[in-house]
């Protein structure tokens, strides 16, 4: 698929449909597994992402090309750092060259590790000869991608004297780093964070465990808009859990805001939209959650509403510079933004040119977050395949509900 025409939608979205497991959870529990391997996952993932980690981890190959999977190029940098006997070149697309990688690769050889860059100094690919960390010790800036941390949090039990990590500054990315140790304890691996120093115990071995992956928040986001721009709309999605460990599960609060309430059952939930939202002006900080920017925004957009978003500099180093991916595509369509290194200032937009071709910018989120602009005019999605990177039947899973 290349392009795909989605001409506008006139019925009353409705439905049901289930989600794979959640890329975040899957990515991080594929790691734990292969230093635990009587861990057994449920419901992971089928994206492309999660695959490329799971083929990653298993290759006899000295070159793994991750293509775009950054969550793959961080915890995999400290993984293969980790492993005894062995060498390989980690490497990438042309974009994951472009992604920084330094203030993973300084901690990590803080640590003992050894890792050097063949091309660009601060930047994949990298050469990672695998080795035993005896170093315990490690200081990393708070304000720092949570995935960074993450690979840190995710090696520390296989640590011979464990991991205390100490920030530097505010810790911003809270809801993922806690995601991290909330697997880690699942599986039975003991944690205090303390202020600014989180402490991990060594564990070599622990007990046989099964975990069952929560369906991803963030693809859930696109029926949230798709509700919020349909009134009298009704979807049901499973599999997610009151409780969940996702950051994006923020979505039910901050829909509320555009009319969809979000009613829990047993092992799911389900949206629905009474009426419309007039809401004039919404501010959000989105510093916890910045993966459904995207979609907040193009919900703002085609419901007219402006909108102020910040606690989005992270978007900046994701698959495409998110925040001029967004004010390009919106302006496109007709709408005004003003964005900075950390927020995006949507203005009200009065009307919505029709069959604006958008550019996705091998952003899988980008297609996704403007696909329910459907509702409102006639639109095409360039590149549409993109979406297999988190979400593969995404648009089988879309044409249940819109059609």
């Amino acid at each position: 698929m290349n392009s795909l025409k989605i001409n506008k939608i006139e019925k009353i979205v409705s439905g049901k449909v289930q989600i794979t497991g959640s890329k975040s959870e899957t990515n991080r529990l594929l790691i734990l597994q292969q230093f635990y391997p009587n861990l057994t996952i449920e419901n992971a993932s089928n994206s492309d992402d999660s695959i490329l980690m799971k083929n990653a981890l298993e290759s006899s190959s000295n070159e793994i090309n991750i293509g775009h999977a950054g969550t793959a190029m961080r915890f995999l940098t400290a993984y293969f750092s980790v492993k005894e006997n062995s060498e390989i070149i980690l490497t990438g697309s042309h974009r994951m060259k472009e992604r920084p990688i330094k203030i993973l690769v300084d901690a990590l050889i803080s640590l003992g590790a050894d890792i050097k860059y063949v091309e660009n100094e601060g930047f994949p690919p990298l050469k990672i000869t695998g080795k035993k960390l005896t170093k315990s010790f490690v200081e990393i800036e708070g304000n720092v991608s949570s995935q960074y941390i993450s690979a840190l949090l995710l090696i520390a039990p296989t640590l011979q004297n464990g991991l205390k990590l100490k920030f530097k500054g505010d810790v911003t990315s809270v809801p993922y780093i806690k995601m991290t140790l909330q697997l880690l304890e699942e599986i039975g691996i003991a944690y205090s964070w303390e202020n600014n120093l989180i402490t991990i115990h060594p564990k070599p071995i622990i007990s046989s465990k099964t975990i069952v992956v929560e369906s991803d928040w963030s693809s859930a986001s696109y029926y949230y808009s798709l509700c919020a721009l349909s009134p009298n709309s009704e979807i049901t999605l499973t599999s997610y859990k009151q409780t969940s460990i996702q950051g994006d599960a923020v979505l039910a609060k901050i829909y509320e805001h555009f009319g969809v309430e979000t009613t829990f059952g047993e092992n799911s939930i389900t949206l629905k939209n009474k009426e419309i939202s007039n809401i004039n002006l919404l501010n959000l900080n989105l510093i916890s959650a910045p993966d459904i920017a995207q979609t907040i925004a193009a919900t703002c957009f085609g419901l007219g509403t402006e909108c102020f978003l910040t606690g989005l500099h992270t978007l900046k180093i994701k698959e495409t510079d998110r925040l001029v991916a967004l004010k390009t595509e919106i302006e496109k369509l007709g709408g005004e933004v003003e964005i900075t290194n950390e927020t995006l200032h949507l203005k009200k937009a009065a009307t919505i040119k029709e069959n604006i071709s958008i550019a996705t910018y091998h952003d899988h989120r980008m297609a996704m977050a403007f696909a329910p602009l459907a509702l409102k005019v006639p639109i095409v999605i360039e590149d549409a395949d993109v979406v297999s990177k988190s979400y593969p039947s995404f648009w089988e899973d879309f044409e249940i509900v819109t059609l």
